[in-house]
């Protein structure tokens, strides 16, 4: 099976392709196994990433080429059309070349049938390219390809960011490192990629980030298999150096999969007592344990959610606790596409109040004096700093602490990163402070 006959099955089991109430799937669900049995990896990559990144303006383009509109049992045609348009007005792939790998893979996907129907939407926009462009609607959405209530909500919260973040989430985010500090210093590691062929360059916001100028396979990459380095982008490296673990603490990683904040935590601190990452996912906790083995790593894997951890251990108490909070994940988009069709308005609502119960219970796990450092890849305000605010109104052994940095834009309640173009991804902080319990207070209880 061709790449683009790959790249329809995926796609129509992502894309919602005008129809009603499908349970839709991510790209990195399928796409792993998917890439597996595709000689061409990276095309098909860019193909499924790229059309999900462009799909409701893509969309549009393929209206008047549709005479009649695709059956749902026919939703693989309707990607394979727009798959055939990406080519044709976004990669460098010849047009000829294009139509007919496209055609063939209705072939493959045994639609003998749709091959003249499909050739010929093809050519069609072959021939009118610039009219079907200059006839797209005027419309910010369709321009930009995000849907209408994303951009109202990024728009209302962040009126002058607001075209710079739809601009990033529409550009690859760029292959970012976490150089591991217990092997390399990051100047040194710079050194070795360069011995190498690899260009980099450091990162402004972590001091353990480097940026490759050219993403690469991982085992391109000198010491990868000896744990001298990880991917991860900056933002996300900055949790470790935020909750700032101390030797001999407790530390509490609330949601690890797939690992790589946990294993930061502890190359920053090698000296920690403890380090318990939870997860209710029993597979992407395989993911912890081997991404730990890489680096020659330990902690305390333990498959289980943070409710149930707690019900189980009551009487657990944490130095520094890391909820990196399940979320929109409005701030990765660039790298996860899909989730612009993926997310529904409903959802930000449904998330806050499941960030909210979770920031509870983590705050009961954590020691007098005790940092929780509260994360999420999302830049709505509703699941990030309104959240903080809630709990600290309930809370009043809880303070949160001011981040000293320049990065970002700061506020009372932690401080928010945007996505960058060739830079860092979408991310919001907030570290809350557990007061030691008063004297005074004791005798009212």
């Amino acid at each position: 099976m061709n790449t683009r006959a790959r790249a329809a099955q995926i796609l129509e089991q992502v894309l919602p392709l005008n129809r009603q109430n499908l349970q839709l799937r991510s790209l990195s669900d399928l796409m792993p196994k998917v890439a597996e049995e595709d000689k061409d990896k990276g095309l098909l990559q860019e193909i499924c990433f790229g059309v999900c990144r462009w799909y409701i303006r893509l969309d549009k383009l393929a209206a008047p080429l549709i005479r009649q509109p695709f059956k749902p049992k026919d939703a693989d045609l309707h990607a394979l059309l727009l798959i055939g348009l990406y080519q044709m007005f976004y990669l460098r792939i010849p047009d000829h070349a294009a139509i007919s790998q496209t055609v063939e893979a209705c072939r493959q996907l045994n639609k003998d049938w749709a091959v003249k129907v499909i050739n010929g939407m093809l050519r069609r926009a072959q021939r009118d390219k610039a009219l079907l462009e200059t006839s797209l609607p005027d419309s910010s959405s369709i321009q930009t390809a995000h849907p209408k209530w994303l951009m109202d909500a990024v728009t209302a919260a962040w009126p002058e960011q607001a075209n710079a973040i739809f601009k990033a989430n529409n550009e690859p985010g760029p292959m970012c490192l976490r150089v591991n500090c217990l092997h390399n210093s990051r100047d040194d590691y710079m050194a070795r990629l360069k011995e190498r062929g690899i260009g980099a360059r450091i990162g402004q916001l972590a001091a353990s980030a480097l940026y490759l100028e050219k993403p690469c396979d991982v085992d391109e990459l000198p010491g990868f298999r000896e744990g001298w380095v990880s991917v991860q982008d900056e933002a996300a490296q900055l949790s470790a150096f935020l909750l700032d673990p101390q030797p001999g603490e407790r530390i509490l990683d609330t949601c690890a999969a797939p690992g790589g904040k946990t294993c930061h935590l502890l190359e920053q601190q090698p000296a920690l007592a403890e380090v318990v990452a939870l997860d209710m996912d029993g597979q992407r906790l395989q993911r912890v344990q081997e991404n730990l083995d890489r680096l020659h790593l330990n902690a305390n894997l333990v498959h289980a959610s943070l409710e149930q951890y707690a019900q189980d251990h009551p009487q657990s108490r944490f130095d520094r606790i890391l909820l990196d909070a399940p979320c929109s994940a409005t701030g990765v988009i660039r790298r996860h596409p899909d989730i612009k069709w993926l997310r529904k308005r409903s959802d930000i609502g449904k998330l806050a109040d499941t960030q909210q119960h979770l920031l509870q219970i983590a705050f009961s796990l954590l020691k007098p004096g005790g940092t929780l450092l509260y994360a999420t890849c999302s830049i709505l305000p509703q699941e990030n700093s309104r959240v903080v605010h809630q709990f600290l109104q309930h809370q009043r052994h809880a303070k949160a602490q001011t981040i000293a940095a320049e990065w970002g834009i700061g506020h009372d309640c932690g401080r928010q990163l945007f996505p960058t173009i060739n830079g860092h991804d979408g991310f919001y902080y907030c570290a809350i402070k557990q007061k030691p319990v008063q004297h005074d207070d004791t005798q009212a209880q």
